[in-house]
């Protein structure tokens, strides 16, 4: 959600020293190994701190986690250096986790169905969608304006919703879309940045935003569903 073109644009075309370069396997395997780490960390927070994601009052919350969020992802697009972008990347990392333990506290925690399901889902649609971008990448490269014109689209939307409180079924679908999309897009984008450790750690931090707000999308819908076939069954 935070990978603006802008940044990207800018990694495209940062200037990097010829011993910094590295092999396209290792690119990749520092690229997936940095995303797995998220992940890992996330379902860490989830079975450990969800309690203290609770206790802090919502408000402060969010605004702690937007604060983590922007700092994270300034830091991680403006260093050169991979052990400074992994500190931004973790900055990102850890407020997200507190806040989808939070969401995952409210389907049943970690270990209820829905939740396993959300986690199968998104699992298999991000395997899909990179299996894809390495098959068509000239359809991923036309989507960048595209996807951002439908993410912001999509936020207004949700903000109007929220206001005036109506169910966001239908928003859900369109985002867990949307950011299926997103996750092939920056893939496919991650392989046309020059092949450095540190351009591995900012293109995994797109992805590993593609793929949370694609968990959260499924779990909203499966949530939802699951809430209707209660109602349906009384």
């Amino acid at each position: 959600m935070f990978g603006l073109s802008e940044r990207k644009q800018e990694r495209l075309y940062k200037q990097v020293m010829e011993n910094e370069l590295i092999s396209d396997r290792s690119y990749n395997m520092w690229l997936g190994g940095v995303i797995v780490y998220g992940l890992l960390v996330n379902i860490f927070i989830c079975a450990r701190f969800t309690e203290v994601a609770l206790s802090i009052h919502p408000l402060a919350l969010l605004i702690g986690y937007f604060i983590c969020v922007l700092a994270g992802t300034f830091i991680s697009a403006k260093s050169s250096d991979p052990i400074i972008s992994f500190l931004g990347y973790n900055l990102v990392v850890v407020p997200i986790g507190l806040v989808v333990s939070t969401s995952v506290y409210y389907y049943g925690g970690l270990r209820s169905n829905v939740v396993l399901l959300a986690m199968v889902y998104t699992a298999g649609i991000t395997v899909v969608m990179i299996c894809c971008s390495i098959l068509k990448p000239d359809f991923f490269s036309k989507l960048g304006g595209v996807l951002l014109g439908g993410l912001i689209g999509l936020i207004l939307v949700e903000l109007i919703l929220l206001l005036f409180g109506v169910a966001q079924s239908i928003t859900s679908l369109a985002g867990a879309i949307l950011f299926s999309l997103y996750i092939g897009y920056d893939y496919w984008k991650a392989q046309q940045y020059p092949k450095t450790v540190d351009n591995a750690v900012d293109s995994a931090l797109d992805i590993y935003l593609d793929i949370i707000n694609l968990f959260l999308r499924i779990l909203s819908i499966l949530g939802n569903g699951k809430s209707s076939s209660k109602k349906n069954s009384f």
